[in-house]
């Protein structure tokens, strides 16, 4: 009886580690829900792409699936999803923050397994969507004063992620010095509705103290508002134009930059393909290179790291782009160190919105 005991004992262990006919095999990977958020109905940020590309290298989408999604951003779409290998990613292109607030709800209720955020709207309405879900985010101003995290080193909630635009105001007032030697009189655009412009307006006039440039700030929020902003210039009043809000840069750049150049003044933009569409320039971090980064957080938050343990970026990597034609068409004269010194120089407009 021992010995069929222990017989029967080692054909039961090993039924059980083989499986028999008809039994389930090894659990599946779980596919990763991922909410990705953005306002600006123009465009899709270059660091979407990227953050794709460089999830598909770490093995969450095939390439084929890389390839299905990069060409249905190619429509400017407001809404997009792509069931990859691993991933199952949930775009959102939205109007405003009002809309980003609704589609972080639904994402909360959802029970996404990550969300990334790409700007300052949709970080903010992320927040306040959820305290538990993993947020990653891309092209954020100033998490610690925004009340986001607690510090750079310790970011200690469920947000954490890249910097990219902290402090340029000024910079991107001196680059365009800089460029434009002839500068000296600047339009500032702001929008009393963006909780992050009153620090871009105050670098910006700290930069314009010590550049001795003068400052002409409007305030507006509406595509009405900055019409009639740039219809009350007299001419000659200003020499250039900057956005000091990324709400406005995101929102209405486009329309500023055809405002601007029906007004023959040269404007700053926020990314290279603004420059393409007619900004003089930009000075801003690698967009590409922010995507890649943010791919590194969702890695290993998906693998289980706890956001609020992993240090916010900032990306101090700036590319300076500037569009030669638009110089031309306006008749200035570049500073020739400058053009030498630029990551790039584009001698074209792309009317086509991207």
């Amino acid at each position: 009886m021992r010995i069929k005991s222990g017989l029967l004992a080692l054909l039961l262990l090993s039924a059980a580690c083989s499986g028999s006919p008809g039994e389930a095999g090894p659990t599946p990977s779980k596919v990763f829900h991922i909410g990705l958020l953005h306002v600006g109905l123009d465009h899709v940020p270059s660091s979407l792409p990227a953050l794709a590309e460089a999830l598909q290298a770490k093995g969450y989408l095939t390439a084929e699936e890389l390839a299905k999604f990069e060409e249905g951003l190619k429509s400017i779409p407001k809404e997009l999803e792509l069931d990859g290998k691993r991933v199952r990613l949930d775009w959102r292109n939205l109007l405003d923050e009002a809309a980003a607030d609704e589609a972080a709800k639904e994402f909360a209720q959802a029970k996404v397994d990550l969300i990334v955020a790409f700007e300052s709207q949709t970080i903010r309405a992320a927040h306040a969507a959820t305290k538990t879900i993993p947020i990653v985010f891309a092209h954020a101003l100033d998490p610690v004063g925004e009340g986001l995290v607690q510090s750079l080193s310790h970011p200690g909630g469920n947000l954490t992620g890249l910097i990219g635009f902290r402090n340029l105001a000024g910079k991107q007032l001196e680059m365009f010095k800089n460029l434009l030697p002839s500068l000296e009189r600047v339009l500032v655009v702001t929008s009393p509705q963006d909780p992050t412009a009153p620090a871009l307006v105050d670098d910006t006039k700290a930069a314009a103290a010590s550049l001795g440039l003068t400052l002409v700030e409007r305030q507006v929020s509406t595509e009405a508002d900055i019409k009639r902003a740039f219809d009350q210039l007299k001419p000659g009043k200003v020499d250039g134009v900057v956005i000091a809000s990324q709400d406005l840069q995101t929102g209405f750049s486009l329309l500023m930059i055809d405002l601007a150049l029906d007004h023959h003044l040269p404007i700053s933009v926020g990314f290279k393909e603004r420059v393409e569409a007619g900004g003089l320039f930009s000075y801003s971090p690698d967009f590409p290179a922010v995507g890649r980064s943010a791919a590194v957080y969702v890695d290993k938050i998906l693998n289980g790291t706890d956001p609020g343990e992993l240090p916010v970026e900032e990306m101090t990597q700036l590319q300076l782009i500037v569009n030669r034609k638009v110089a031309d068409d306006l008749g200035l004269t570049l500073s020739s160190e400058w053009l030498d010194n630029a990551n790039e120089v584009i001698d074209y407009i792309n009317s086509t919105p991207n």
